[in-house]
């Protein structure tokens, strides 16, 4: 009888099974990711505002400014600098498509990055009812969890992404909601910006009242609601381990 017994791995075996660990997956990203926050402290891409844009304001420039902008969020770059940036170098309606398509392509980069190396070896320890309760929502109701996420604003935006890719949440739901949840608040600091030289004018107004508004209503969702989402959490992931 033949010996179909699978012969212990040689030494590159083993050297390549440890570099694809998900630890060291985990540790590839920490660098990545303090090389991007080291990388934009150095080059300061807010420079844009004053030292304005390299090339001319035409489609190759916007796409380019897209580029750049997904990239910086995915290097946590405060996003109303960016939109601010957009506005004031080409205008209210290409500057916001320009942020749009940033925002959704940083946050793809995120949960891209986050999905690829972080999420085998950070799902073992969603051990606490609130964080299974969150991972639950977050992975059976993606669109709308994300949605009511990113229509919040204050929240840090590349951390969302990260923190979701270790759920099981779909890339459609994903991005979809990230894409029509972000899109106001984007359009008003794109606004504000292309109107920067002029803040008594009507659109500047108009978008910073907005902001102003909505920036008060997130305050004051937040405090009313600062005991209850841990509570919904919980309760509705004891449904979900009930009804499964």
């Amino acid at each position: 009888m033949l010996d179909t017994a699978v012969p212990p791995p040689g030494p590159t075996g083993r050297r390549a099974r440890a570099l694809l660990s998900p630890w060291v997956r985990l540790g590839v990203l920490a660098v990545l990711l303090c090389g991007a926050v080291v990388a934009v402290i150095a080059l300061r891409p807010e420079r844009l505002l004053a030292d304005g844009w390299a090339g001319q304001p035409g489609a190759a420039s916007v796409v380019v400014f897209a580029a750049a902008y997904g990239l910086c969020t995915a290097a946590f770059v405060p996003r109303p600098v960016l939109n601010v940036a957009a506005g004031a170098l080409f205008g209210a309606p290409m500057g916001t498509a320009a942020a749009v398509v940033g925002t959704v392509l940083g946050s793809g980069v995120s949960f891209g990055l986050g999905r690829l190396l972080g999420q085998s070896a950070l799902r073992p320890l969603l051990r606490g009812r609130w964080l299974r309760a969150a991972d639950r929502q977050l992975s059976r109701h993606g669109f709308r969890s994300m949605l009511a996420l990113r229509l919040f604003p204050g929240l840090p935006f590349a951390a969302i992404s990260y923190c979701a890719a270790v759920s099981r949440m779909g890339w459609g739901s994903f991005l979809l909601a990230t894409g029509v949840g972000t899109a106001p608040n984007t359009a008003a600091y794109v606004i504000a910006g292309s109107h920067a030289t002029s803040p008594t004018s009507l659109p500047f107004l108009a978008a910073s009242g907005f902001l102003a508004v909505t920036g008060a209503a997130a305050v004051i969702v937040a405090w009313r609601r600062k005991g209850r989402l841990p509570k919904n959490l919980l309760r509705r992931g004891r449904k979900a381990t009930e009804e499964g």
